[in-house]
């Protein structure tokens, strides 16, 4: 018998208008979680470890707002309206984007 893992976990990566995004989203018993990014760090040299700090939250703006409640809505429905935590760090808050984003959310979800 196969052993079916605590918590399910999946993440995949594509271009959004030109910008490399991620996506993982992780069921837990009593919510889904979804994060959502733009922002990558690279290093080339892993003996020398490269920081990026930026404020949690970010900029505190209307869009930010409307793109977060947008998204948890779309995942909240595809869930069964389970409740949802979203992290979110986007450069384009086109609605193109917005749309890709939905669709890579959709192919990465494992609820």
């Amino acid at each position: 018998q196969e052993d079916t893992p605590i918590i399910k976990s999946k993440q995949t990566q594509k271009e959004v208008n030109g910008i490399s995004t991620q996506v993982v989203c992780t069921e837990f018993s009593n919510h889904i979680f979804v994060v959502v990014t733009q922002y990558d760090a690279r290093c080339n040299d892993i003996s020398t470890p490269t920081f990026s700090t930026r404020v949690l939250l970010g900029k505190d703006e209307p869009m930010t707002h409307v793109c977060a409640k947008n998204l948890t809505t779309f995942v909240s429905q595809e869930a069964a309206n389970r409740p949802v935590l979203l992290g979110l760090a986007l450069k384009d808050f086109s609605k193109e984007s917005l749309q890709q984003c939905k669709d890579l959310i959709k192919a990465c979800q494992v609820w």
